[in-house]
């Protein structure tokens, strides 16, 4: 599987990363999806303390544990949970990123982070704060590079700005492309990549697309009615052929220069295989731009 470089930083990561967070809480079958994802050529895990208020960073740990040179690890930081209570705040301070690495770090079972995340942010943050947080780390060795995740436009203008982050996760698919309206761009031309999670949206843009859109997509989709989503699917059949309509998905985020991997969570083994058995390259650009004439521009008009 292709690999391309994070941001200006050292790490490379495999075009699709497994989002571990719908693992679950059995070690085993969790252990045995990871395995079979770096089977199939995937180097990349993500997940977050606050998945399972930290059991699954700690599943994750475990499952890595004898391979963890093979690894690009990323989890993230910045919601100061109660495991016992289940429940949690937002929480971007220095003090709390400082015992948050260092929390993660003991259940990962790891001396390092690979690629470290603010999970979140809002424009009213200390982000000087925050960002010295890292920094710090960056410069002790317990992370290799960091950035942030959200799909606030004002709050990565303000990351873009004023820190060294070397990517950015949002959502982003052929149903939102909301990131095309300037943010790719902007990411694109300060090297800092972005990892396109939510890229089969909900399931929607799957082989199983029929089920999930009468699943997920009753009541719509963004600004997607549920009449559109079917249209949309049956136009994408077309443009497909034959073809998997997972593998068509990915490839689209994967054809901007921005993307540096497509992140999608697995619960299955079977929802492994299917984004993992055909080769991934950039669509034509005779496909891309009917893709595009399909669906919709979206705009931010919320987390500003």
């Amino acid at each position: 599987m292709k690999k391309n470089r994070l941001g200006q930083s050292d790490l490379h990561v495999s075009e699709l990363t497994l989002g571990c967070m719908s693992l679950g809480t059995d070690s085993k079958k969790a252990s045995e999806m990871i395995d079979r994802a770096l089977d199939a050529g995937i180097n990349h895990l993500d997940t977050a303390d606050l998945y399972d208020f930290g059991e699954n960073e700690e599943i994750v740990g475990s499952a890595i544990k004898n391979k963890r040179d093979q690894i690009i690890l990323t989890t993230k930081v910045g919601n100061n949970f109660d495991k016992a209570n289940r429940d949690w705040f937002w929480d971007p301070s220095k003090e709390h990123i400082e015992q948050g690495v260092k929390d993660s770090l003991r259940r990962l079972g790891t001396d390092y982070i690979d690629f470290y995340m603010l999970h979140g942010g809002t424009i009213d943050d200390p982000i000087g704060e925050t960002i010295e947080a890292f920094e710090n780390l960056k410069k002790e060795g317990l992370i290799r590079a960091y950035g942030i995740s959200s799909i606030r436009p004002n709050v990565i203008r303000e990351y873009v700005q004023r820190s060294n982050m070397d990517a950015v996760m949002m959502q982003y698919n052929m149903l939102d492309r909301r990131p095309e309206e300037d943010i790719l761009g902007l990411l694109d031309e300060n090297r800092i990549s972005v990892l396109a999670r939510g890229p089969l949206a909900k399931g929607m843009l799957s082989d199983r697309a029929s089920d999930q859109i009468e699943k997920k997509g009753k009541d719509g989709f963004l600004d997607y009615s549920h009449d559109e989503l079917r249209t949309i699917q049956q136009e994408l059949k077309k443009i497909n052929h034959e073809n998997s309509m997972n593998t068509l998905a990915l490839n689209y985020i994967l054809t901007h220069p921005a993307v540096a991997s497509a992140v999608f969570g697995a619960s299955s083994f079977g929802q492994i295989d299917d984004n993992t058995r055909y080769d991934l390259s950039p669509l034509s650009d005779d496909t891309y731009r009917k893709i595009r004439k399909i669906t919709k521009a979206l705009q931010y008009t919320s987390h500003r």
